[in-house]
């Protein structure tokens, strides 16, 4: 299964579009949503809600973090995307997170070079970042619909995180502008 664009929004899309229309009611259409993206409650009969949209989003984020569908075969026998990350945060997220971001993070560094240097991942900005990430996806998809974060919420976070990894570049770019100006005072006075 993948995940389709229809299934985000759903609450809005069907109870929007006709005011008489009970989002509880049986319908051709069948399951509501993508198996491994739809909320456990939507199986179970209950409304389309906004709490089902941010479970779906939830999936989707740890999914893109972690490059592993919610429908992989690894989750089978209560293994679930969200128990795989759940069980990983926050000390072995170097293990769970999709290579290809992992390298990314790390500037073309491997995953074996971060996992020899341990040490060291707590002082990484990038990690820490990604980490509270997996922490929104986890709680944007936690079984519980009253206790999945409010978009609004996902939307600060997401933000604040966004502000630290560019105040992070920033001073990553002037202290290596400063580096090369070094290195060119030090040039100009060797000339």
């Amino acid at each position: 299964m993948i995940g389709h664009i229809s299934d985000f929004g759903l609450a809005k899309i069907l109870s929007g579009e006709r005011p008489n229309y009970s989002t509880n009611e049986s319908s051709s259409l069948g399951v509501r949503g993508t198996i491994g993206y739809a909320p456990l409650e939507y199986g179970m009969g209950s409304e389309l809600s906004t709490n089902g949209d941010v479970y779906s989003y939830g999936i989707l984020l740890l999914e893109m973090l972690t490059g592993k569908r919610p429908t992989n075969e690894r989750f089978k026998e209560g293994l679930s995307l969200h128990n795989f990350v759940k069980a990983a945060l926050p000390d072995r997220v170097v293990e769970i997170i999709d290579p290809i971001l992992l390298q990314e993070s790390v500037r073309g560094g491997t995953a074996a070079d971060i996992i020899l240097n341990e040490n060291n991942l707590g002082n990484d900005m990038h990690l820490k970042c990604l980490n509270s990430i997996f922490e929104i996806g986890l709680t944007c998809s936690t079984e519980s619909p009253s206790e999945r974060m409010d978009m609004s919420n996902v939307i600060t976070k997401l933000c604040s995180i966004r502000d630290k990894l560019l105040i992070q570049l920033g001073y990553v770019v002037v202290f290596e502008l400063c580096m090369l100006l070094n290195q060119q005072v030090i040039m100009s006075s060797l000339s």
